[in-house]
């Protein structure tokens, strides 16, 4: 049994060497962790407190966590292109993912996104995944495995495309991170109740484009809103404080919207439309 802020066997353990460099395995008794200046001993970590300083039996030195769960998916095998933290974490809240909540998520990939899911809607909550590559879902199966010590009682991973599937109509959110979301939006309307909210993560301005007028044409949403995040670390040494030279910039954009009452209809936004928005007018 995992103690909090203690390590204990079967934990994942994560080391940073005084240049920054990231290291983890999981703690097993018996073993050993070697490195180009001696080894550690599993279980001479086992009790320490996080935090602590470790150094091998050649005397190299590492700060020892738990990793956080941003870690954790930066390090874990990938079959597809990962939702990053950044964007993960924006996708929790925008669609105001919940303890308790059920979500419906399409698109597993490597499991990055779906982790996030299951720690936001708690034990009392439920994730339903659809996944239609066998090997994404395998790799992400194993991920969540590794990462919660087991499968969650409260997750179902299904494989195959989701406008195949038969869902009930009781979820309070439905995730789409797939190549053309804009097909499951007449789905997610049966899947939703009312003021349920769906989220769609998209890589490109036309996927976008075709996602909101997808979400329109469907008449059961509010008018869809579009956003796109950027992370910028900064340097800070004394006083030599400065923007970094790299930064994690556009990985994808997020749209959202919430489900109307069946048979309400939609208010129409009240505004002048940009020039040219819809193509060319014809000339009188």
């Amino acid at each position: 049994m995992s103690t909090p802020g203690y390590f204990s066997e079967g934990d994942r353990i994560q080391l940073t060497d005084p240049k920054g460099k990231l290291y983890s395995f999981t703690i097993t008794a018996g073993k050993e962790w070697h490195t180009h200046k001696g080894w550690v001993v599993h279980n001479d970590l086992i009790g320490l407190p996080e935090g602590s300083v470790i150094a091998t039996s050649a005397g190299l030195q590492f700060t020892a966590f738990k990793p956080l769960l941003a870690d954790y998916v930066l390090s874990m095998p990938r079959g597809a292109t990962i939702v990053y933290p950044k964007d993960a974490a924006l996708i929790i809240g925008f669609a105001d993912i919940y303890p308790g909540a059920r979500v419906l998520e399409a698109g597993v990939g490597s499991g990055a996104l779906t982790l996030s899911l299951l720690r936001a809607v708690g034990s009392q909550g439920f994730v339903h995944s659809v996944e239609r590559r066998e090997e994404f879902a395998s790799n992400a199966t194993g991920n969540v495995h590794s990462y919660f010590n087991g499968v969650p009682e409260n997750w179902k991973l299904t494989l195959g495309s989701l406008q195949d599937q038969e869902v009930d109509a009781d979820y309070d959110r439905v995730i789409l991170d797939m190549l053309a979301p804009w097909e499951c939006v007449a789905l997610s309307s049966r899947a939703l109740r009312p003021g349920g909210v769906l989220l769609a993560y998209v890589a490109t301005t036309t996927q976008l484009s075709a996602m909101a007028d997808a979400i329109k044409a469907d008449c059961n949403f509010t008018e869809p809103e579009s956003s796109e995040s950027l992370v910028r670390g900064w340097h800070h040494d004394g006083l030599a404080v400065r923007p970094q030279h790299r930064m994690i910039a556009h990985t994808g954009f997020l749209i959202q919207t919430r489900r109307m009452a069946p048979g309400v209809e939609v208010l129409q936004r009240r505004r002048r439309p940009s020039k040219g928005a819809y193509g060319v007018l014809p000339e009188e």
